[in-house]
């Protein structure tokens, strides 16, 4: 049956499951009182019954199972554990006028790092004006000075681009970090929308929802617009790290919607600054390589020299303009989290625009004064490393320990460029239905970006559920889970 919830402020409830947390409840708006655009939804629910939910949720689980829908979840360095996807059968609502705001704010963001990762690797205005400070980018481990002054197809660096969004207690989405380098989730994001389809098709016969299926065609669409050799005789290949990679699902399901070649850094090689596949036939030039292995493990002949996952001599056919590279190399400095902070100041700088969606609130570990007044505070913040992901590196003050709060009050003090801080957001709830209850629990947002010759949103993204109660960690890898996002048409 549903928890009881006390009245809050009106759109924020106090739910007596998680302490006194106060929460943005994206479903309710006080009370028993779903939110107008939830009605159908909740009418549906009511309907239907606690029996029918249960099975659709068993229904939903067996799908994914039989798919081969899962995700490698590590438990320490040497070990995964494969995992069947996460997922809740309730989906998530968002308006046509939200997403307006969202879709907006997403686009300017996304065009303005492009700009200056543009800078960063060419002329770099905008550490010269003192915008931002020059000792943060080039003691960022995600700065490139391997690639300055190449020139990526039609200027653009971040091809695809995965921006986390957060909804404070006040319901205002908010950025909480960009990922700019080999964004993940967009699979699992489809596969929400497929299963949701299969089991709940009476709910979706209630609303206008926009599609999300597209994506693999509007990927496809932008990685051939980057060809040297044009879209029309454009090869694309996408390169994986292999089968132990976290996101190997994701990328063995991108390949085959696009319907281009999976391909292991041992699968290519490169003549006279091309790259080619070797194939059955022979080798197949290659115009796009869409990657998904970090910069250092790309090409052995520019960064890591013991790398065997990369391709040498894949730079240098890059820097000839022969094949491109989705995302580029060096886009990582743009999702540095300490530069994150400055993200703002670069939309301003670049476009001469106030920025559409505001950051999370953030203390650089540089600063003598924000370090002194985060160390004083470490129980009540949220302390990240800049270039790490997955919620690894990271801690979760309220949640600490002392000893551990002790052991990240050392790493900073021993290397304050490597953290941020954060105050703790309580991310805003929604009901999913968890063994056999209706119960709250936080969640984001992962929308995703595509650029080509135009910037594309998709309509809806990631949700990320925190499946544990109270907790505020979504992340998969952290035994987060999902559910599908409804954009409502207008």
């Amino acid at each position: 049956m549903l928890k009881q919830f006390q009245s809050g402020a009106t759109g924020v409830l106090r739910d007596p499951t998680e302490g006194s947390t106060m929460a943005y409840h994206e479903f309710y708006y006080d009370d028993f009182r779903p939110r107008d655009h939830y009605f159908p939804m909740w009418d549906h629910i009511q309907a239907v019954g606690q029996q029918s939910l249960a099975a659709k949720a068993r229904e939903a689980h067996l799908a994914l199972h039989t798919e081969g829908v899962t995700f490698r979840v590590y438990a320490d360095e040497k070990e995964g554990v494969e995992r069947v996807w996460p997922f809740d059968i309730l989906p998530r609502l968002i308006t046509a006028a939200e997403w307006h705001q969202v879709e907006a704010g997403l686009k300017q963001r996304v065009r303005a790092l492009n700009l200056f990762l543009k800078d960063l690797y060419h002329g770099q205005r905008i550490l010269k004006d003192g915008v931002v400070p020059a000792e943060l980018i080039y003691r960022g481990k995600g700065f490139c000075r391997e690639i300055m002054d190449v020139d990526p197809p039609h200027d653009i660096y971040t091809h695809i681009a995965g921006v986390d969004l957060i909804r404070d207690e006040d319901g205002r989405y908010l950025v909480l970090e960009d990922n700019l380098r080999t964004p993940s989730g967009v699979s699992y994001m489809i596969e929400n929308r497929i299963i949701e389809r299969r089991i709940l098709p009476e709910l979706f016969s209630r609303y206008r929802v926009r599609r999300v299926e597209h994506y693999p065609e509007m990927l496809l669409q932008a990685l051939r617009s980057l060809s040297p050799r044009g879209e029309e005789s454009a090869v694309v290949v996408v390169l994986t790290p292999g089968v132990f990679n976290s996101a190997y699902y994701e990328h063995t399901f991108l390949a085959k919607e696009m319907g281009v070649e999976l391909a292991e850094g041992r699968d290519l090689v490169c003549k006279n600054d091309k790259v080619f596949l070797k194939t059955t036939q022979g080798l197949q030039r290659i115009d796009v390589v869409y990657r998904r292995i970090d910069d250092a493990y790309l090409d052995p002949l520019v960064f890591r020299s013991d790398s065997i996952l990369g391709v040498p001599g894949l730079i240098n056919a890059w820097r000839a303009g022969n094949v491109a590279l989705a995302n580029a190399p060096g886009t990582g400095i743009a999702d540095d989290k300490a530069v994150y902070a400055y993200v703002p100041d670069i939309i301003r700088y670049y476009l001469g625009e106030t920025p559409i969606l505001a950051n999370v609130p953030t203390y650089q570990m540089t600063d003598h004064q924000d370090r002194t007044y985060v160390l004083e505070n470490i129980e009540r913040m949220v302390i990240k490393a800049v270039a790490e992901s997955g919620g690894y590196g990271m801690l979760m003050g309220p949640a600490s320990t002392a000893r551990q709060r002790s052991d990240f009050a050392r790493r900073i003090e021993a290397d304050p460029r490597n953290y941020i801080a954060q105050p703790v957001i309580q991310l805003s709830r929604h009901v999913c239905y968890l063994e056999g209850e209706l119960e709250s629990r936080h969640l984001d947002l992962r929308p995703f970006v595509i650029s080509g010759r135009e910037s594309q949103v998709v309509p809806g993204g990631l949700t990320r559920v925190a499946m544990t109660k109270g907790s505020l960690v979504v992340n998969s890898s952290q035994g987060g889970g999902s559910k599908d996002t409804w954009v409502l048409a207008e």
